[in-house]
């Protein structure tokens, strides 16, 4: 490990399982110390404040505040703190949203304690804990041509969180509220939450409108 005392780490995952057993390989560890743990992005961002740990460990789907949403606030407001994603799968489509945001790497769920502290270590180091094959992923979403139907702007518009914008290209896509729930791995009333939401910061009164606002704002493709 890099020199240092002990890194004090927040972990963040809606799964009280997983979260718990993430913080019981954590305290295994030497030079580590859990702070704090949160089930959701804004409990993340509110311990961050409260206590600026090193790193958050975070998960990318969670109610309220999700992790890419959770991350963007956290570097902006809090720049000493670094934030490794937490996905499930190696490929999941929130990472690179994430890594947009200001993470510096990512662990799977299934990472064992020399993979953690390699990550940890990378990204208090200011190196990107990204394997070979994230830095492939990365390199060919990046270079490849896109319709500018397609091209998100910097910044979503209307205020919508990175979430709130899944979800609209999901009902953009003619996704039924239960699919895009599975979809995003999340409850049906969450969907339910962020579509009321984004319909009232961009004045939407139904999904057609909202298919509509998608395609005028570039956030999804046109049928055709």
């Amino acid at each position: 490990m890099t020199e240092r005392t002990v890194t004090r780490v927040v972990v963040a995952d809606d799964q009280t399982v997983v979260r718990e057993g993430i913080v019981m390989l954590l305290g295994l560890l030497p030079g580590i110390e859990v702070v704090g743990s949160a089930a959701d992005g804004a409990e993340a961002i509110c311990l961050v404040a409260d206590l600026a740990p090193d790193v958050v460990l975070m998960d990318l789907r969670m109610p309220r505040c999700d992790g890419v949403e959770a991350t963007r606030r956290i570097r902006l407001e809090h720049p000493g703190t670094q934030v490794v994603v937490l996905t499930t799968y190696a490929d999941d489509e929130s990472l690179f949203p994430a890594l947009q945001a200001g993470a510096r790497g990512y662990l799977t769920k299934d990472a064992d304690g020399d993979e953690i502290v390699r990550a940890i270590d990378d990204v208090l180091s200011g190196e990107a804990g990204l394997s070979p094959k994230i830095q492939r992923r990365l390199l060919e979403r990046f270079t490849e041509p896109v319709s500018p139907w397609a091209r998100p702007p910097d910044e979503p518009p209307d205020g919508l969180t990175a979430r709130e914008v899944e979800v609209l290209r999901l009902i953009a896509a003619g996704h039924s509220n239960p699919e895009i729930a599975r979809t995003l791995h999340v409850s049906t009333a969450t969907v339910k939450t962020h579509i009321n939401n984004l319909f009232a910061k961009a004045g939407l009164r139904g999904r057609a409108q909202a298919i509509h606002y998608a395609y005028r704002q570039g956030l999804a493709l046109p049928p055709g």
